[in-house]
């Protein structure tokens, strides 16, 4: 692909590719001229212009196409080795030959420029779409913490005397939610930067997954009053080779998902197992799960559902999916039976038993 990119860019190459390709088939053809007749010829020299014409700029085609015509007069159309064209059908189809050469190779160039056009169109107005759906996003999620966190400051400051230390903690607690919820977005997108400019480079280390859920669970506290999160661990668990950082990431950000989009009341519970390859973790919950038809594209950056309660970015999952696939893994979602969704991660990683981490 990189040396592609090169030869698109180097027309003096293309010149050189373009001529070489006429002389080589012209070469091959003239070997066999007996077998296939110059009618043949001219069909094969055609079809290679026409390749040329779909990667090349246009002189060298052009110059290939003028090639092929004076090549296939020269040496295959009755007399050989001259220009002489000896009767008028064969004057009439050298013409034909050379104005259809040299206009395929015109049309297909200009044919290429305007899909390249029309591609950079499509994707400017992609990125407008993108930019003001992050904009419209941002816009909410930034501006609702740091409202709630001026306006619990401006009360401490202006009612300090007359506020009980219940409102004084309940303020405090409202300032730590907002920061946590601005704190999150400024991850996420710094996240999604370094993911777009693939910039991940892996941390890898011995980890206790406990450990990690447990992180995540602690991190989640303050956004699921409402919600239980369940987790059972395992005590016979090997240790995992990953990068921790972010795999609590993906975690996080499927939990956090899960707070957000499900009714109050609802179970998450968290299951970890293992096979001879792969570390993997299942999140499920008894929500309302997803719609089938919306259920592939929960994946998107800055997708979020139909008639979603407002909040958030639509960045969570995109992030996690980007951070699985960095340790070359993978996220599944599925609908549960009896309701909910789970999302099943899968991390390849080498694994070793914590009594031989001394070892290792």
């Amino acid at each position: 692909m990189e040396s592609f990119k090169n030869i698109n860019k180097n027309r003096g190459l293309q010149y050189l590719i373009g001529i070489g390709s006429i002389l080589f088939i012209s070469f091959i053809c003239y070997l066999f001229i007996d077998i296939i007749g110059y009618h043949v010829v001219a069909l094969l020299l055609l079809l290679v212009v026409s390749i040329l014409a779909m990667f090349f700029k246009i002189l060298p085609v052009v110059v290939a196409a003028v090639l092929s015509a004076l090549i296939w007069n020269f040496l295959f159309i009755q007399p050989q080795l001259t220009f002489k064209i000896s009767t008028p059908e064969d004057a009439l189809l050298f013409l034909m030959y050379f104005v259809i050469a040299v206009m395929n190779a015109v049309f297909t160039t200009k044919i290429r420029k305007a899909e390249a056009a029309s591609r950079k169109r499509k994707e400017r107005e992609k990125t407008i779409q993108l930019y003001n759906t992050l904009f419209n996003s941002l816009s909410h999620e930034l501006k609702t913490p740091i409202a709630a966190i001026i306006g619990s400051v401006d009360t401490l400051k202006e009612s300090r005397k007359k506020l009980s230390a219940d409102n004084k903690s309940e303020l405090y607690n409202e300032i730590e939610i907002a920061g946590n919820r601005l704190n999150r977005q400024v991850k996420n997108l710094l996240n999604m930067s370094r993911l777009e400019s693939d910039s991940i480079h892996l941390q890898l280390n011995w980890y206790d997954v406990n450990e990690i859920v447990y992180n995540v669970i602690e991190n989640n506290k303050l956004d699921c009053n409402q919600h239980q999160i369940l987790y059972q661990p395992e005590d016979n668990l090997p240790l995992f080779l990953f990068d921790a950082t972010l795999v609590e990431q993906i975690l996080h950000n499927i939990v956090h998902n899960a707070i957000q989009y499900t009714p109050k009341g609802s179970k998450i519970e968290i299951k970890v197992s293992h096979n001879s390859e792969d570390c993997v973790f299942e999140i499920s919950d008894n929500g309302k799960g997803f719609p089938e038809e919306n259920k592939e594209r929960v994946f998107e950056k800055f997708y979020r559902l139909p008639n979603s309660a407002t909040g958030g970015t639509g960045l969570g999952l995109s992030i996690a999916q980007g951070f699985a696939e960095a340790h070359n893994g993978k996220i599944k979602v599925r609908n549960r039976s009896n309701g909910g969704a789970q999302f099943t991660v899968t991390i390849p990683a080498k694994m070793t038993d914590p009594k031989n981490y001394q070892n290792e």
